[in-house]
């Protein structure tokens, strides 16, 4: 069973950047569209960028622009790109398929101050 362990999140003023990275324990996620989520208390769960094994993106219009998704499959990990961060983009940051079809990890927190 793929886990997934989440990391790079932090405190950040606005305006700033984070990188974060999503390392996968097994090899079958990279024949899987990746997808990065975030979730604030109260609020579902958010889809905010994809990427297919072939590297097609795909992003919400909110983060359009400002975040990048990327993949290394030989490295089983994937990774996001966040620059000109705004408060709005305060969340807990998870990475799984598009389907959902992992396991959820503990994410990672990302706070941007005004």
């Amino acid at each position: 069973q793929v886990q997934l362990v989440e990391s790079g999140g932090g405190l950040v003023q606005a305006g700033g950047s984070l990188r974060l990275s999503c390392a996968a324990s097994g090899s079958i996620f990279r024949f899987d569209t990746m997808g990065w989520y975030r979730q604030v208390p109260g609020k579902q769960r958010e889809l905010v960028a994809t990427i297919t094994p072939g590297a097609t993106t795909m992003y919400v219009d909110s983060v359009k622009g400002r975040f990048t998704i990327s993949r290394d499959n030989a490295k089983n990990t994937v990774y996001l790109q966040m620059n000109s961060l705004k408060p709005e983009d305060t969340a807990v940051y998870y990475c799984n398929s598009r389907s959902g079809r992992y396991s959820w990890g503990q994410g990672t927190q990302v706070t941007v101050s005004s």
